[in-house]
């Protein structure tokens, strides 16, 4: 029986730290599909399509890993895509109260859906899209921060950003 995993974010942008996840979870599951939360009310700086094609480059080099996008309730779109776990990275202890308390909801909408915490590296336990983010837009130096395709097009949505 093949294992399916979801590893869901907003991926904005995928940061080294996610990439770490996305290789360790394909070690484990037959498939991965890392999934791009697409929410219309949030203000991301990347697109939903430059989310998707940041996390598609960043592993062009995983065979079993695909990247999607969803909108609405995580635990429906797993059930959907028949997924046996939801995948979630921790980098601290304050990631995991609200990720436990997310699993616990999750489990009650679909109780055959796990949820599989990945403890980050302690090289990226620090990163976060905000700070890549933050740095980038303050023209910082992020390039350790995010994979190399994905530092591409942060720079290219940074310069959009800054011509308006």
């Amino acid at each position: 029986m093949a294992h399916l995993g979801v590893y869901p974010g907003s991926f904005d942008p995928p940061t080294l730290g996610h990439l770490d996840v996305i290789e360790r979870a394909a070690k484990i599951f037959d498939r991965l599909i890392v999934a791009v939360g697409i929410n219309r009310a949030k203000k991301p700086l990347l697109t939903p399509d430059q989310r998707i094609e940041a996390v598609k480059q960043s592993v062009t080099h995983l065979p079993n890993v695909e990247v999607a996008s969803f909108q609405g309730l995580l635990s429906a779109y797993a059930a959907s895509v028949g997924a046996d776990a939801i995948v979630r990275g921790l980098r601290a202890t304050a990631d995991f109260e609200y990720e436990f308390q997310m699993a616990m909801v999750n489990r009650r909408m679909q109780p055959d859906i796990e949820t599989v915490f990945f403890m980050t590296n302690w090289e990226t336990s620090y990163v976060s899209s905000s700070i890549v983010k933050e740095v980038a837009l303050l023209h910082g130096d992020f390039q350790g921060l995010v994979p190399e395709p994905v530092a591409r097009i942060v720079e290219k949505a940074v310069r959009g950003r800054t011509h308006k």
